[in-house]
């Protein structure tokens, strides 16, 4: 058990993490920003409050029409992607389930795809729109399969629909991706991830779906615990895993198709992260929803830090970083558990 000393230690250490990598983020460039300069600034946005930051007009326009929405996308990605991958473990009882498991990423790079096919260079505008909507079609389509195979029954009967769904929506994406081969550079660099950004739009418009999903999954935290039993005790306890199981999946889903409309697919962080903080504080989803929640955003972000740096000035996709972090991790992962087992 941990201790309520212990467990305000542990979230008051989360948020001071997620803060000083805000501020990393936002200070490492070329535009030569100071914490001192970029604190004062932000102060100065603050009603009734007028500070001098000394940072100049263009350090300003830096700061707030590039850095920083760029970090508040990160943070909102990183979160609802950890948060999600929690909730998916959580209701499928599968450490290896995460946020694309039935299909909305498959679904996702088709709906991109076809807007960059059918609109060419200015297909671009349309990929977020285009990906939320396949993103959510391919969801849709897996739970109508899983109903009609096994009325919905199980969890494994899902994830089953799930692959075939992913697999049927990787045949069109390839089919389409090869009949228009002039594209293959827009598509893929949208399905390795990204967080640029132009301005603040993309936070404008995933960020409503973001916290309707949090606040939801936040709310069954204990109900988590309780189906983690397993479907015949959770009934037993008054719960309808059926009912709980589509509530949670189609709430993750949507935040998970907003924010990978806006990034792009961005691996690894949504079955890492709550893995690791499983790790340090163990199974209750009371603890393990806000710290994945946290520890997500300040992943991605630094994440997006390396991605800007280690091959500066050219940008390496955060896909690739978070891949190259998150692969070894699971391995490892992997291997403890089959030691325990």
């Amino acid at each position: 058990m941990i201790t309520s000393r212990r467990r305000a230690l542990v979230l008051g250490g989360a948020v001071i993490a997620l803060f000083a990598a805000m501020l990393v983020g936002i200070l490492v460039g070329p535009a030569g920003l100071t914490a001192q300069g970029v604190l004062l600034d932000v102060l100065d946005k603050v009603p009734f409050v007028d500070v001098e930051s000394g940072l100049t007009t263009r350090q300003q326009a830096i700061l707030w029409n590039i850095r920083m929405p760029r970090v508040v996308l990160g943070v909102i990605v990183g979160a609802m992607l950890a948060v999600a991958g929690a909730a998916y473990q959580g209701v499928f009882r599968n450490p290896l389930a995460d946020p694309y498991l039935l299909g909305v990423s498959s679904g996702a790079g088709l709906g991109a795809t076809l807007a960059i096919v059918v609109g060419g260079a200015a297909g671009f505008a349309g990929v977020p729109v285009a990906a939320f909507a396949g993103g959510m079609l391919a969801v849709g389509a897996t739970y109508a399969l899983g109903r009609t195979v096994g009325g919905s029954r199980t969890e494994v009967i899902i994830i089953l629909a799930g692959v075939a769904v992913a697999a049927f929506a990787n045949a069109i994406q390839t089919f389409f991706m090869q009949l228009h081969d002039d594209t293959l550079r827009q598509v893929y660099s949208w399905m390795l991830g990204r967080l640029a950004t132009d301005g603040w739009s993309d936070v404008r418009t995933v960020l409503p779906y973001v916290i309707v999903s949090v606040v939801v999954i936040m709310l069954h935290r204990r109900t988590l615990d309780v189906m983690s039993v397993g479907d015949v005790e959770a009934s037993s306890l008054g719960i309808n895993p059926a009912r709980v199981r589509l509530i949670l999946v189609c709430i993750a889903t949507l935040g998970t198709a907003a924010v990978v409309s806006a990034s792009g697919l961005i691996g690894f962080v949504g079955i890492v992260i709550p893995h690791a903080v499983r790790l340090l504080i163990g199974p209750g989803h009371r603890l393990l929803l806000p710290l994945s929640l946290m520890v997500g955003a300040a992943f991605l972000v630094l994440a997006d830090v390396l991605a800007r740096t280690v091959m500066s000035p050219a940008e390496l996709p955060i896909g690739v970083v978070t891949a190259a972090i998150g692969a070894p991790f699971f391995l490892v992962v992997l291997r403890r558990s089959r030691g325990v087992a």
